[in-house]
This record gives C-alpha cells, sequence and structure tokens, in this order.
C-alpha cells in the first residue's frame, strides 16, 4: 500500500508524492508492506497486489484514508494485481520500443553505440573544501588542508619509527575544521603518502546546473574524477559535454551541456558525454624547454565512427560527427521523446534513434546548436525584455539570499534589500534541468554559506568581485530568465511524431 511522500523530489513531483506520513523531517516515501507465505505454492513465483494512495494528498488527508480502510481485507481496497517484466518492473514499465535505439554509450563495448567515452562527474567527498567562489580562498583552504594532513602523516611516520602500531584512522586528528578525511586520504595516509600543492589543478567547474565555481581538481583531493582526465586534461580546457541525469533517480529525465569540469551532482548521478576526448602520451622529441615528464595529447572524437557511418547513409555524406553530437542535443530536449520514455529514462541511460526524416535531422542538430550556444554562454545571454528592475540604480549589487515575496508568487524575486526583479514571465520557470528551474537554481545556489563542520564560508560576492563586475550576479539571474524562455521556445518548435518510423528503422539497421 504506496502512501507515497517522497520528498527527495522537486516542483511538480514534489507536490504529486504529498505530505510526510511521518511528519517534519521526513524523507523516505512510506509503505505498508505484508508478506504472505502460502506453504501450498512453494517454488512459485509470488502474487503481489498494489494499491497507490494517490497525488496531491495531505498527510492528514493520507492518515484518514488509512484510518478509514482499517485492514486490507476492506472491499474498498481496489488492489491491482502486478506482474513484473523480464527487467524486473512491478511498477512504471518499460517501454519495449526503447530497446530499438542506439544506445548513448557502453563502458563495455562501443562497438554500435553514439558515444566512443562518457564519464560521470567529479565526486570531491568535501564540497566545501574543494570548491569556493573565491580563487584564492580555494587556493588558502586547499593549502591549509594539505598542510595539516602532512603533518599529520609526518606525526604518524615518527609514531611508526618508535615501535607503534596504532592505525591510521585511529591515530589522525578528525577535526573537520582542519581537515576532510575520506577513504583514499586515509589509504594515502596510511602509505606516508606526501602531498603538494599544484596550481595547476585549480580549473573551472560546474558545480549546479548555471552555478559555476572554482574546483580543484586533483587525485588526491577528490574522492573520483573517473573519465574527466582524459576529457579535460591540463591545458586544455576547452571541450563541450552533454551531461544527462544518470540511472537510478526519481526526478524526472533532463539534459544540460557544459564546457566546464561538471560535478556529479550537476545533473543527479550526472553521465557526460564529450565532442572531444584526449589520450595522452610522452613526447617523442622533447625540446629545449620541455620539462620531465612533459606530455602531448592526442585529440579523439567523442562520437563514433560507426554512428558517422550511419547518419551518412541516412543524411548524405556532408554529415559530421559535430552535427550528430548537436543533433543528440536536441533530440534530448523532445517533449514527445521524453514522456514516451520517461520510466525507461529513470532506469537507464537514453537511447537515441536515427529519425527517418532528413529535414527533420538538421531541425534537431540545428535547435541543439542554438541550445548549446544558450548554455554555454548563458553569462552573455541579454536580460529578457519586459522584466522590470527597480533599485539597481542604488549601487548596491550583494546577495545574501533571494527570495520570493510569498511562496507561490513567482513573477517576483526580491534580489536584496535594495533591488527587486517584476514581470518574470510563468514561461521561464517551465525550464527545469535536475529537477528544478533554472531561475530557483540561481535563486538557491547564489547565497551566503558557511559550512557548520569546517567553519568555511562561500560567498558568491567574492565571484563578482573578482570577474571586477559587481552586477555579475544581477546580470546572471537576468539572462537566466532569457536562457529559459528560448529554450523553452526552442524546445516547443521541436519536430513531432517522429518516433514510431525511427525504431523501425533502427531494429534494421541492427
Amino acid at each position: 500500500f504506496n502512501l507515497r511522500g517522497n520528498q527527495r523530489t522537486s516542483g511538480e513531483l514534489s507536490r504529486k508524492e504529498g505530505g510526510k506520513i511521518f511528519g517534519s523531517g521526513s524523507r523516505t516515501p512510506i509503505a505498508i508492506t505484508l508478506l504472505v507465505k502460502n506453504p501450498k505454492q512453494a517454488g512459485q513465483k509470488a502474487t503481489i497486489y498494489y494499491n497507490d494512495i494517490g497525488d496531491y494528498l495531505t498527510r492528514e488527508e493520507k492518515l484518514t484514508i488509512v484510518k478509514k480502510y482499517a485492514s486490507i481485507g476492506n472491499e474498498a481496497m481496489k488492489w491491482k494485481k502486478l506482474i513484473p517484466n523480464e527487467h524486473g518492473d512491478w511498477i512504471n514499465p518499460r517501454n519495449d520500443s526503447f530497446d530499438l535505439f542506439f544506445e548513448i554509450g557502453n563502458k563495455k563495448s562501443n562497438k554500435e553505440t553514439l558515444f566512443n567515452i562518457y564519464s560521470s562527474g567529479v565526486i570531491t567527498n568535501r564540497n566545501d573544501w574543494a570548491y569556493n567562489f573565491s580563487k584564492q580562498k580555494l587556493i588558502d583552504n586547499v593549502n591549509s588542508m594539505i598542510g595539516f594532513y602532512n603533518q599529520q602523516v609526518n606525526d604518524y611516520r615518527k609514531a611508526i619509527k618508535t615501535g607503534e602500531t596504532i592505525a591510521i584512522d585511529k591515530f589522525v586528528s578528525k577535526d573537520e575544521t582542519k581537515i576532510k578525511w575520506d577513504q583514499g586520504l586515509m589509504e594515502d595516509a596510511s602509505k606516508l603518502k606526501h602531498i603538494d600543492f599544484d596550481d595547476k589543478s585549480v580549473r573551472m567547474g560546474l558545480f549546479r546546473p548555471f552555478f559555476k565555481q572554482i574546483v580543484y581538481f586533483d587525485k588526491s583531493f577528490n574522492w573520483s574524477r573517473y573519465q574527466l582526465p582524459s576529457i579535460f586534461p591540463i591545458r586544455l580546457d576547452r571541450n563541450l559535454l552533454i551531461c544527462v541525469s544518470g540511472p537510478g533517480t526519481s526526478k524526472d529525465f533532463s539534459v544540460v551541456m557544459t564546457d566546464s569540469i561538471p560535478d556529479r551532482d550537476l545533473n543527479v548521478h550526472a553521465q557526460c558525454f564529450p565532442l572531444y576526448y584526449y589520450e595522452e602520451r610522452q613526447k617523442q622529441s622533447p625540446d629545449l624547454f620541455d620539462t620531465d615528464g612533459d606530455s602531448e595529447y592526442i585529440q579523439r572524437d567523442g562520437v563514433t565512427d560507426f554512428i558517422l557511418k550511419r547518419a551518412k547513409i541516412m543524411y548524405g555524406k556532408a554529415v559530421n560527427k559535430e552535427d550528430i553530437f548537436y543533433y543528440v542535443y536536441g533530440f534530448l530536449h523532445s517533449s514527445e521523446y521524453r514522456a514516451m520514455f520517461a520510466n525507461d529514462l529513470k532506469k537507464m541511460l537514453p537511447r537515441l534513434p536515427l529519425i527517418d526524416n532528413v529535414r527533420d535531422f538538421w531541425k534537431f542538430s540545428k535547435a541543439g546548436r542554438a541550445l548549446a550556444e544558450l548554455h554555454i554562454n548563458y553569462e552573455s545571454v541579454p536580460a529578457y525584455e519586459g522584466v522590470k528592475v527597480t533599485g539597481s540604480d542604488s549601487g548596491f549589487y550583494k546577495v545574501e539570499k533571494m527570495r520570493f515575496p510569498q511562496k507561490n508568487q513567482k513573477d517576483t524575486i526580491i534580489y536584496n534589500s535594495k533591488i527587486t526583479i517584476e514581470n518574470i514571465p510563468a514561461k521561464a520557470y517551465e525550464y527545469v534541468v535536475n529537477g528544478k528551474s533554472a531561475i530557483e537554481w540561481i535563486i538557491e545556489r547564489y547565497q551566503i554559506t558557511t559550512h557548520k563542520e569546517s567553519g568555511i564560508t562561500n560567498d558568491p560576492n567574492d565571484w563578482a568581485q573578482e570577474m571586477g563586475n559587481p552586477k555579475y550576479i544581477l546580470n546572471l539571474l537576468l539572462s537566466i530568465i532569457n536562457v529559459s524562455v528560448q529554450t523553452v521556445n526552442i524546445a516547443e518548435g521541436l519536430p513531432k511524431n517522429c518516433l514510431a518510423t525511427s525504431s523501425q528503422n533502427d531494429q534494421s539497421n541492427k
């Protein structure tokens, strides 16, 4: 008996989940489950009955329903018999036609996929130490932690020399104002590894949608960087990644593009597909100015030769891999595709067709380029016409925490004590990525925070100061309103009714 209440969702999905059964602090969806053993059916599969309490109910309404039913034997309870499919889906089953499309990527084999390589976003396991609005403060924080770590290692080395046999995790200080340990760093310490600060690891990161920070991108300082060093090698920061929400999420599917190092939660469980990746090799003929260990990087295409060959057969010899890359980005914004395969996209990585209609292919590719331009260069997009800004002549542009005047009054944002933004179109909030509108990501993330455990303060006004533009955050918010409206407009103009024949085409190709 599914009582819902999953608060690890947001927006409309969260409202559908309704009230929390156990009140404040409860985030987990609740279900009443009874398991009945019947010895006469030994060896047979279980019979599964299911009842969903429904959408938009408050906690009190749910508890009233439970009290009214009183027993699962109540005839008023309408039980649905579930028959799991071959994938083990009980509810929200997958669409069989999804399997007829091409995999976007596959870790085991890329022979018939769209991309050769993909990577999760970086997991630091110490975000407050590894990210900051201020480059200098990030450097100071990292140096402070590295210095404390090296001192701990030196003390441990001395202890070992005196004959102590204490384990490293029992020896080191757990003071989180000095250091944040994780398994990898603890293993480095146990091996008496010395760590040095590397200024080449100070990079640009995209922590959440349209929310950049400086990140310390370093093997010792990050829990895992996955394949990202091959996608953003040192000195070769320029690349484009299509970042999709990964399998196993309760949020609706979304996609965003970035040219910066992505965090794993940029898009929930983010899996990122690059335009290029790089293979490193030692220089064959070092010159006078090379240092020991200098490498060169060979650029490879993210899009596979396999899919390019198929695309050329279908759309002509003029098609190149960039066209396909932007086709993928455009197609993943299709509301028709997302609705038809909503359940599949929550459980597995996207599969995409090469659609039959040549003109529609180019429409998707052209739309993908336009969306990429918006989402990569979002900071330079002009403010949306019609939005009214009052108080901007005050000269006071610092933010502490932006907010709406009331919970459901989203046409207005109170930027700070002097500045208010009004006449924000409702359409702007239709652009949702990672479970939240792009505008609300800006409101949530551009605020002053102090991490309780480490005591580290992260101030978005530092970013504006380092950019040399005190109006940066205000301009960013105004830009994102326009980016959102334009994104929705482009998505609404994408071709429709492309999927029925595409699945047959891809099946015959295979």
